[in-house]
């Protein structure tokens, strides 16, 4: 699975009040879109990651199968693909770049639906993490637009716990020496080197680690857990692309907008989707407790823990066949469901 399609936005006025000349989206399909257009699944990229990253579950007999639906997965701005710093350009060089956020993405993804597919109602809009908050925007915002939400180990409002983990990998990458006068003046191999390791404590539980878990997932130490997985993972992307997503994650809030006025309860309220909340039992930051209070708020939402030592990852197990399977079993009863 490889390649992409580019969606020219045109002209674009952001939520937080910036214009971008010739927004982009890039974005990617499996499977084929039926007749009736009633089939497809919007699968939007989570955190760092772009849609060669989490296509592994798309596949024959995987959580996604594109023999029976069309799956989109738009790249998040500030990814690397679709518009971010490291390819707007100037004037937005040197820190001046904008302000991303999911209502900006939403919108974007909307149009590629109506203009490129004339897609008007998606039967899925699935998620991990910054994906998941994406599709719980879309049951806010677009709720006559999505039949089905599977929102996994995400949220509808970033808690400040959370921002305080933000916060922190913020602090750690902008520590490196190359972050000058509000911008990185070189690649930061020194910080993308430590928040990788700063990640690794909070996106994984204690049990992971007690029970040296990354053996089982073929690293041969914990020294070769933090090169090969985590170092590896953010030393391919650039510095501020990492600083605007961490940037988007901070503000996610479905209230947040013309429609809601800051008022979560109502933006919750207004979800129609039949919903599956699936967090992770040993998430350290999207915590079950959150998840558990936000799926209170939406009529149609069945709260589901997933049963897992891997903390946040297991919301993205491509090294985990257990949670694989819970997430697969999961979306399968989901998508099966008659709807009204």
């Amino acid at each position: 699975m490889t390649g992409y399609h580019v969606f020219e936005l045109g002209t674009t006025v952001l939520q937080r009040g910036m214009t971008v000349p010739n927004l982009r989206l890039i974005y990617q399909t499996y499977g084929t879109l039926n007749q009736d257009r009633s089939n497809a699944i919007l699968y939007p990229t989570s955190y760092a990651a772009q849609h060669t990253d989490t296509e592994w579950l798309i596949g024959p007999g995987r959580i996604l199968d594109p023999r029976e639906w069309f799956i989109i997965i738009p790249n998040m701005f500030g990814n690397g693909m679709s518009c971010s710093p490291s390819n707007l350009g100037e004037p937005f060089g040197h820190g001046r770049y904008p302000e991303f956020t999911h209502w900006d993405n939403i919108h974007a993804q909307k149009r590629l639906l109506e203009e490129v597919f004339g897609i008007e109602r998606l039967a899925l809009a699935y998620g991990w993490s910054m994906g998941a908050q994406q599709a719980l925007h879309w049951g806010a915002v677009f709720p006559d637009r999505v039949a089905r939400i599977c929102a996994v180990c995400g949220s509808a409002k970033t808690s400040e716990h959370n921002k305080v983990f933000l916060h922190g990998v913020r602090a750690t990458l902008t520590a490196d020496p190359a972050w000058r006068d509000g911008y990185f003046a070189e690649r930061p191999v020194t910080g993308l080197r430590a928040m990788g390791r700063v990640y690794a404590g909070w996106a994984l539980s204690q049990a992971f680690y007690r029970e040296k878990l990354y053996i089982d997932a073929g690293f041969s130490s914990l020294e070769d857990w933090y090169v090969r997985s985590w170092e590896g993972f953010f030393l391919r992307r650039h510095g501020e692309d990492l600083l605007s997503m961490l940037r988007t994650w901070e503000l996610s809030d479905i209230s947040d907008n013309t429609l809601f006025k800051g008022d979560i309860d109502r933006a919750l309220g207004a979800i129609t989707a039949d919903t599956v909340i699936m967090p992770s039992r040993t998430d350290l930051y999207f915590t079950p407790e959150d998840s558990r209070r936000e799926a209170a708020g939406i009529p149609n939402a069945l709260y589901l823990e997933i049963p897992s030592k891997w903390g946040h990852r297991a919301g993205n197990p491509v090294l985990n066949a257990d949670d694989t399977r819970f997430i697969a079993r999961t979306v399968a009863t989901l998508l099966d469901r008659s709807l009204t």
